[in-house]
């Protein structure tokens, strides 16, 4: 990539985050979260890769590739091949900060002003497997990984990403993935920080003419947590399907917000997220689909369910439609609720201890999600990672997804 590539958009970037500075609750989009304590604390890049024990998060004898970041510097001694998917110089200056929105999005413009350069993996052809793309943070720093998934047309690609770490740190992550005419990509994106960690991250999906994307956002980790997932169905007869968990305990604050543009004909989305909340956590699920005029025959659903464990746990729902033409199919629901102490005394009648019963009403709420992800691995780091999350509340043996 010429420097030129880079250096323009950082350019711009920094200027426009100076100017719009740190959103605060006075923005719709921000009005559930406060970045005023991740303002006020001091963290410092990463000068190197530091050493760091990946054992437990690897997925490394399982894919077909691995690329490991701490503190956002690739550490190639703890990757697995990598340049099996490099991409070449030309593609990334294509592609390079071309979709998600430095302009009007303040930590998108932070992103790109500060950024290393991530993953950035180009699929020229179906390959089998995955390629998991692990990122690692250190205690007192702050990184800005910056990743580029470019699938061209007709090709199959499957991609993991994990972010995870230990201490106190913040992680302002940017993805931009791009599915050519006619690509399947299958990606999940599993945030398990330290429970004191700032997270925020934007995936930026862009999908040409009868692409088929499927995408899944776990959060299980951080102190204070905002993801956005941006979708853009920019040719006609694209599908996509958006799915969420967030599964949050203690003080713990996660804030989902998502758009889906349907910006073609023929085109269909089906988002489901799902929260499942204890102690005095915080989750929110703010979701836009917006269907533009010439989007005729549009068929979209969005749903959003939420199961609280505790009374002092608290979930903001807020679906949204914004429909400029009439000839579309689209609804939306939310629910927001407890066990159901009817299904608890079923299983009790069966046999099983009421906290046993609870434990298996919790992870069958989940699973509806996690069981579709279709790699064996990911569900089961994700059902590892969930009883860690709440061990009082899923049955160990149920510690992996299957």
């Amino acid at each position: 990539m010429t420097p030129v590539a880079i250096e323009g958009p950082r350019e711009q970037a920094a200027q426009r985050f100076q100017q719009l500075g740190w959103p605060t609750p006075r923005l719709e989009e921000w009005k559930y979260t406060n970045l005023a304590p991740l303002a006020n604390e001091k963290f410092e890049p990463a000068t190197r890769a530091a050493k760091v024990d990946v054992a437990s998060l690897s997925l490394a004898g399982r894919a077909a590739a691995e690329l490991v970041f701490v503190d956002g510097i690739f550490a190639p001694d703890l990757s697995t091949n990598a340049a099996d998917f490099a991409m070449s110089a030309d593609v990334r200056e294509k592609h390079w900060s071309r979709y998600a929105d430095y302009q009007n999005h303040a930590l998108t413009a932070l992103n790109t002003a500060s950024s290393t350069l991530g993953a950035a993996l180009h699929f020229k052809r179906t390959t089998p497997g995955f390629v998991h793309v692990l990122h690692v943070a250190t205690d007192g720093h702050v990184s800005h990984p910056r990743n580029l998934f470019v699938i061209d047309s007709g090709v199959q690609a499957t991609i993991v990403e994990t972010f995870a770490g230990e201490g106190k740190y913040f992680t302002n992550a940017v993805t931009e993935l791009v599915a050519g005419d006619g690509a399947v990509v299958n990606h999940c994106k599993i945030e398990c920080e330290s429970r004191e960690a700032y997270h925020v991250s934007t995936t930026q999906i862009h999908q040409d003419r009868a692409s088929s994307v499927t995408s899944a956002a776990i959060a299980l980790g951080g102190a204070l947590v905002r993801n956005e997932v941006n979708a853009a169905l920019t040719g006609e007869g694209a599908s996509l399907v958006l799915d969420g968990l967030f599964v949050l305990t203690g003080k713990q604050h996660v804030d989902n917000h998502t758009v889906i543009d349907h910006a073609k004909p023929h085109c269909e989305s089906i988002e489901l997220y799902k929260g499942i909340l204890d102690q005095q956590s915080r989750g929110i699920f703010d979701g836009t689909i917006i269907v533009r005029e010439g989007a005729q025959k549009t068929v979209s659903r969005q749903t959003n369910k939420n199961l609280l464990l505790s009374e002092t746990a608290i979930v903001d729902s807020k679906p949204t439609l914004v429909i400029h033409n009439d000839d579309v199919k689209c609804n939306h629901g939310s629910t927001i609720g407890q066990l159901d102490e009817q299904s608890v005394f079923y299983l009790r009648s069966r046999g099983l201890g009421e906290e046993e019963a609870r434990s298996l009403l919790v992870y069958a709420f989940a699973s509806e999600l996690v069981d579709r992800i279709k790699v064996d691995a990911v569900r089961e780091l994700i059902g590892r990672a969930m009883f860690q999350q709440l061990p009082e509340r899923l049955p160990e043996r149920r510690g992996s997804a299957r």
